[in-house]
């Protein structure tokens, strides 16, 4: 079994960046759900009631986020990785309160114009943290803004048995892994306890309750019914959809797309 895509999301709920090698954090790949939109009220915004922000794409670049829509690349903005207003609002995601930066006034009035919505742009406060549920921690683990753990892994071979059971396959950028990985039998993931990928080892923590996100196209923001209504039919467990699994880092270093995913 091998890593066949890296992916992070810098700003929660917009679209993400595929990478050959990325830095593993305790929060989560180094830029990863650092940044997150949320309305005039503090509540976090996503694709779940705003589709249009899957059509938002982001570069790393050597100093700062840069941020377009995918109609006009050239009308984006680029957010220093170190701004902020010095503002700090408080917000949550779902049950986890969370104090976080302000980023900028500038960043506020591209992304409401954008969206034709009052929002504003935070970023994480690295000096309040956001821990994991207590039951899940291994080393007092936190996360970023992502819902409820730093990393999600899939198997090629899992998306390639739900797309057998469909008229029309689906990539696997619905499910916006941060991980993916070649070989093995479908959802042998679900089976793992521990596996080491390069020098990184990681504990898996929880399946993956799916949502409504992943009906959204994420390349035209349309919405539909499927994977999740295939997917209710042989992978619904106490009343959740299940695909993929949540995973913690049990130490920080690098991996690479084509390194080995070793089970333990």
């Amino acid at each position: 079994m091998k890593v066949s895509q890296i992916n992070i999301f810098p700003i929660k709920s917009l679209g993400g960046i595929n990478l050959t090698d990325a830095i593993v954090e305790t929060s989560g790949f180094q830029f990863d759900r650092n940044w997150m939109l949320v309305d005039e009220n503090g509540k976090f915004l996503t694709q779940r009631s705003m589709p249009e922000m899957a059509l938002f794409y982001t570069e790393i670049r050597e100093n700062s986020l840069y941020v377009y829509h995918q109609s006009n690349p050239q009308n984006g903005i680029e957010i220093p990785y170190s701004q902020s207003s010095g503002k700090i609002i408080k917000s949550q995601v779902w049950n986890d309160p969370i104090e976080a930066l302000h980023v900028s006034s500038e960043a506020d009035t591209w992304f409401s114009a954008q969206l034709k919505i009052s929002c504003q742009l935070l970023k994480m406060d690295l000096s309040s943290k956001r821990f994991i549920e207590n039951k899940y921690k291994v080393n007092n683990e936190y996360v970023s803004f992502a819902d409820s753990m730093p990393y999600l892994i899939i198997g090629e071979a899992s998306l390639e048995d739900l797309n057998d059971r469909m008229e029309i396959p689906v990539p696997m950028n619905r499910f916006r892994p941060n991980i993916v990985f070649t070989g093995g039998k479908p959802f042998l993931e679900d089976s793992w306890d521990k596996i080491q990928i390069g020098e990184v080892f990681f504990q898996v923590t929880k399946p993956c309750a799916r949502c409504v996100m992943t009906t959204i196209d994420q390349d035209t923001a349309t919405k539909g019914k499927e994977p999740l209504k295939t997917l209710a039919k042989y992978r619904k467990v106490d009343g959740k959809i299940l695909f993929g699994q949540n995973l913690i880092a049990l130490n920080n270093g690098k991996i690479s797309v084509g390194d080995e995913v070793k089970a333990l």
